[in-house]
């Protein structure tokens, strides 16, 4: 069974458009049946993983905030696109303002 993981995992990796950093913050994150608070694993201006032990479906839509530090957050709607339930998410940030963007690309690199 972890066999099948690993590779739904590897084509995860293989779809990503975006390079992704290990930089660990919090995200704040609320949903229609969710609401919490988790770490990132990775992330990049075109989504994250975070760890979280709440059960969050594939296709469910989060608000999320990224505090990076006094005064620098990104807020923005996310979708789940890989769940492991008991462990962790996998999110695409959905209408990025080109200001996140720029904030993410800045943090992501400076991480």
């Amino acid at each position: 069974m972890a066999h099948d993981n690993d590779e739904r995992f590897a084509s995860q990796e293989e779809r990503r458009s975006h390079d992704r950093s290990r930089l660990i913050v919090d995200v704040f994150f609320d949903g229609k049946d969710v609401t919490g608070v988790a770490s990132t694993k990775d992330i990049s201006p075109g989504g994250l993983y975070m760890n979280t032990q709440a059960d969050i479906p594939e296709g469910a839509l989060l608000l999320v905030r990224i505090p990076f530090r006094k005064d620098v957050e990104v807020v923005t709607n996310a979708i789940v696109v890989y769940s492991n339930p008991g462990r962790g998410v996998g999110l695409r940030f959905q209408g990025l303002s080109d200001e996140a963007r720029a904030v993410l690309e800045r943090e992501v690199s400076d991480g």
